[in-house]
């Protein structure tokens, strides 16, 4: 049997789950072909870049499950844990994909909404009479 390469990969909400093997270069995202599951080209090349960096998209086949958060902020759970795999499977990919940015965790998310306001910082509209 082929060896599996699992990782974990998270931004904002999304927590996608890789399964990477071997194979020919499919990427499937819960179900479906990728370019089906993310249209917008912008969240395609997401995607395809840890690939893209390493010159290596034909040789790996990807099974992803995602979940929670929006397709943004999917796609680029998806690219941190594929970069994730791949260092897993080569070490001596780690320098390049770092050098792209692509070993980081982005750590913004969204600012909780405080009492007494409308969102995170906006105010209501102050009326003076």
């Amino acid at each position: 049997m082929e060896k599996q390469t699992n990782a974990v990969g998270r931004r904002k909400e999304a927590v996608a789950r890789i399964y990477m093997s071997k194979g020919t270069g499919s990427i499937t995202v819960n179900g479906k072909e990728y370019k089906a599951y993310f249209p917008i080209m912008y969240l395609q090349n997401q995607v395809e870049l840890p690939f893209k960096t390493l010159d290596a998209s034909a040789s790996f086949d990807v099974v992803v499950n995602v979940q929670g958060g929006g397709p943004k902020g999917q796609a680029e759970a998806i690219k941190l844990g594929i970069a994730r795999a791949l260092c897993e499977v080569n070490p001596e990919f780690r320098p390049a994909l770092k050098k792209e940015g692509l070993m980081r965790r982005d750590p913004r998310s969204v600012e909780r909404k405080k009492f007494g306001k409308r969102k995170a910082r906006r105010s209501f509209q102050f009326s003076k009479r």
